[in-house]
């Protein structure tokens, strides 16, 4: 019986006597592997952002909107308006906080500086629901919003934009031609889906943005209704009671689709995840594929390479090898080059999954489970693929091996 040292330095000298070809057949291994830890690592990097940006807007949030599309049904258009918010805060149960939105644009300037951003009008609700934290100065209150009094609170952005390090607080900045005295500036949150700046905005009274900032002037007309439910779970029943309550205000026949439209953003945002956890699933299993591929490629070159040492093979036999040894060096060399086209495709993986993060902007999470699983899985492939050239190459006759040209 030959010992395993020596069989170690035959099957190791016997793929460096062929690089290339040992290079070539570890390829297929060497794709499937890095394709398997690059697809986890950018889906679970994705998955890591958009819980962050579930976080930033708040898990249980959604948008009522007017649907314009069903305005052909009714005799007249409908709209949303301040009465629905208050009417959805009084009786919704699952309801939280709720707030009316009016959103525009306009060019605002502060001295010399000038810049332009998003104007939402609100009521002092809007901060609970959007789980926006006041940095410096104070928050909108009632009595702002009742008054339609001509103050506002400066996102992030838009403060730096006009004030760079000087204090905002108290300072008045014209809107349009409108002056706004500034009482409050919000913490950064930062960009969402699409590098959207969820800074560059303020926000003013709902009442002031009506009179003063657009065409809706004392109608109670509103864009949208912001709300924020109690619980996650909530959100299901809270959309049952807004759809009945706004049915009933708008005097909506049975037969008639709704004029408004229920917006969850926790939906979406989960609809997003599964887009992005079925492409990580569709990318492993091409992947599964490469490193089965890599594995036949394996397969293929052992059994030319039986076929090419099949005199080798005879000698062997005939100075004392047993076909366990001509066995075991055969299916040694198969997981040799598996093992090393696993080695080769973390690293390749590893480099795949930091270009795509960088095309995608999301930072890749690496998981010791995923290049484990992949390191497992080729040296699996490799002795599966091996096995068969092993066996056939320990079936030889030595007398027939030895005859062979």
């Amino acid at each position: 019986m030959i010992s395993t040292a020596e069989i170690l330095r035959v099957s190791g000298r016997a793929l460096l006597a062929n690089k290339m070809r040992s290079f070539l057949t570890m390829l297929g291994i060497i794709i499937g592997v890095g394709a398997v830890i690059a697809a986890f690592a950018v889906g679970q990097g994705a998955n890591s952002v958009i819980d962050r940006q579930i976080s930033m807007l708040g898990s249980n949030f959604m948008y009522i909107f007017p649907d314009r599309s069903a305005v052909g049904s009714f005799s007249t258009p409908r709209y949303l308006t301040i009465s629905d918010a208050e009417a959805i805060e009084r009786e919704c149960s699952g309801a939280e906080a709720v707030a009316p939105l009016i959103e525009t644009s306009a060019q605002m300037v502060y001295g010399s500086a000038n810049w332009s951003a998003e104007v939402d009008g609100s009521s002092a609700s809007f901060s609970a629901v959007h789980e926006w934290r006041v940095e410096s100065g104070r928050d909108l209150l009632e009595d702002d919003v009742r008054a339609g009094t001509k103050v506002c609170v400066l996102g992030m952005t838009v403060a730096d934009k006009l004030f760079e390090n000087a204090d905002p607080i108290g300072k008045v900045i014209r809107v349009r031609t409108v002056p706004f005295t500034v009482v409050g500036v919000f913490s950064p949150k930062g960009r969402f889906m699409g590098g959207y700046d969820q800074d560059d905005f303020i926000l003013v009274p709902i009442t002031t943005a009506q009179r003063r900032l657009t065409r809706n002037a004392n109608t109670g007309r509103v864009g949208a209704i912001m709300v924020k439910g109690v619980s996650m779970r909530a959100l299901d029943y809270l959309e049952l009671q807004i759809n009945d309550l706004l049915r009933e205000r708008h005097r909506i026949r049975p037969d008639r689709p709704n004029d408004f439209r229920v917006m969850n953003v926790s939906q979406i945002l989960n609809v997003r995840r599964q887009t992005t956890r079925t492409m990580s699933i569709l990318l492993g299993a091409i992947a599964v594929i490469s490193l089965i591929v890599g594995g036949i490629g394996i397969m293929n070159i052992m059994l030319v390479s039986v076929t090419e040492r099949t005199r080798e093979i005879g000698i062997r036999m005939a100075v004392g090898a047993k076909s366990a040894d001509i066995r075991l060096q055969f299916l040694i060399e198969a997981v040799t080059l598996s093992l090393l086209g696993g080695i080769l495709g973390i690293l390749l993986g590893t480099a795949a999954g930091l270009g795509l993060a960088r095309v995608m902007q999301s930072p890749p999470i690496f998981g010791l489970g995923s290049i484990l699983l992949a390191f497992l899985f080729s040296a699996l492939v490799g002795i599966a693929f091996g096995f068969y050239p092993a066996w056939k190459a320990s079936l030889l006759n030595p007398i027939d091996a030895l005859k062979y040209e």
